[in-house]
């Protein structure tokens, strides 16, 4: 934060000053009690299992310069205390002030998936003429976009901020705090599905994004998405389709692997430019084409945006090759939804490999009634696109080992119920000249038997 004092936060947050001075500065907001950058506000919030208002006096010895609280009437403490009704209300209310004293334009990005690397690219094509402030790691929901947004500086010409949402409303919310210029959205798909019902419901949430664009914004939309493609924005605002269709002004013709890396050309109007990705997988194709958009409808050449794009490399634990003792290994561990399973699966069929392909999959979490059905989904997919072997972890997993038996498809697949009895078998099972997929929900815990055969 910039320019902020006590004061500021007291007129902000509409709160009681218990004690302290009004005219110390604030640089950062905590919500961790023990982290603390310097003249920071802590805020406490109250979760189901605990009150962080017990960590206040912490807070304060690890540097923090004023605190919240709804939970305390009067102190003798020389330091600042802000009464203020609901901790967490008090929060985006900051958020929402701070945000107001920025005139810089700001990005938001939603979907089901791909939202980190979507942030990423266009992060990256924005970054050929401007400096760009980004959502650090995945401070994405009511509470971090909030902090996200005190962070921004007077050096930043334009911010790309992730928008998460896994509850009715929450995107209205931070969407609404952010007051965003420009809102993509990357796909809709099942992700929350057990949360919000049904994949219509995760579409309606996900425009509600709209909620918090300014006057004159632009709606970025996957032209390549059933649902998105028939959708245009509300009125007042412009909406740009992105993609592979004839129906996308951004659009991306010619695409090819290359050794798991998509190579296309990227189309707009008269502007043609080829792109040589450096990230695993033809679902990044649509990612690139919504970074190519945005920094196109910012005044960023094509070309220009195009080169800086092809600087990004990707995440760790998200579709990252390695070759260590023969074996090419790709992790994928960090999630999984039944889009992005596939699409590690073309990942893994695209290598070269001068011994097997094999699938190490897990089960795939937060995907509701009809998790058996998409996991058997994933079976029959694999079962047209084969492999040499699927390993499979998890109850839900052996919906995909049934698929694949029952087509017939030739594909050795071998089923574990425990990491320990998996990754011993990987250990010896693995010759040189495999390619090896690794790929399951976070809580899968993949990344353990995955980690057995990375380079050190």
């Amino acid at each position: 934060m910039e320019h902020i004092t006590v004061r500021e936060i007291l007129e902000a947050a509409g709160g009681r000053l218990l004690c302290g001075g009004e005219h110390i500065p604030l640089k950062h907001i905590s919500i961790d009690s023990r982290a603390m950058a310097g003249d920071d506000l802590f805020v406490p919030l109250i979760g189901e299992k605990v009150d962080a208002h017990r960590f206040i006096g912490q807070a304060f010895e690890h540097g923090a310069a004023a605190v919240l609280t709804s939970e305390h009437e009067e102190t003798e403490d020389e330091r600042p205390w802000i009464r203020v009704e609901d901790t967490k209300q008090a929060l985006q209310a900051i958020g929402s002030y701070y945000r107001k004293r920025l005139s810089l334009p700001l990005v938001g990005v939603t979907g089901s998936v791909g939202k980190t690397t979507t942030r990423e690219m266009i992060t990256a094509a924005l970054s050929a003429r401007f400096r760009v402030y980004k959502t650090p790691g995945n401070h994405n929901s009511q509470v971090g976009v909030p902090i996200t947004i005190s962070e921004i500086s007077s050096m930043d010409d334009i911010g790309v901020i992730e928008l998460g949402m896994s509850e009715p409303g929450e995107l209205t919310v931070i969407s609404k705090i952010a007051r965003i210029n420009m809102a993509v959205i990357t796909n809709v798909g099942i992700t929350h599905i057990e949360q919000l019902g049904s994949k219509e419901n995760i579409y309606r949430e996900k425009l509600t994004i709209q909620d918090g664009l300014t006057e004159g914004g632009i709606l970025f939309l996957n032209g390549d998405d059933e649902l998105l493609s028939a959708t245009v924005a509300r009125e007042g605002f412009k909406t740009v389709y992105f993609g592979t269709g004839e129906n996308c002004s951004y659009r991306a013709v010619h695409v090819r692997l290359i050794e798991g890396r998509a190579v296309f050309t990227a189309v707009h109007g008269e502007e043609r430019t080829t792109v040589h990705l450096q990230v695993m997988g033809g679902h990044h194709v649509q990612n690139a084409m919504s970074a190519l958009a945005v920094a196109r409808e910012c005044g960023v050449p094509l070309e220009e945006a195009a080169r800086e794009l092809e600087s990004f490399t990707g995440f760790q634990n998200r579709q990252q090759i390695y070759r260590n003792g023969g074996l090419t290994i790709i992790d994928d561990t960090y999630n999984a939804s039944p889009v992005s399973m596939k699409a590690s699966l073309d990942i893994l069929r695209s290598l070269t490999a001068e011994g097997r392909r094999i699938a190490v999959l897990a089960d795939m979490k937060e995907l509701g009634p009809e998790a058996a059905r998409y996991h058997y989904e994933i079976g029959t997919y694999l079962a047209a696109n084969p492999v040499d072997e699927a390993v499979l972890l998890g109850e839900l997993s052996k919906e995909i080992g049934r698929a694949v038996r029952e087509s017939r498809s030739g594909i050795a697949v071998r089923e574990f119920d425990t990491m320990a009895d998996l990754t011993a078998y990987l250990q010896a099972d693995l010759t040189e000249g495999d390619c090896v997929l690794f790929k399951g929900s976070n809580s899968m815990r993949l990344k353990e038997a995955a980690s057995h055969f990375l380079p050190e």
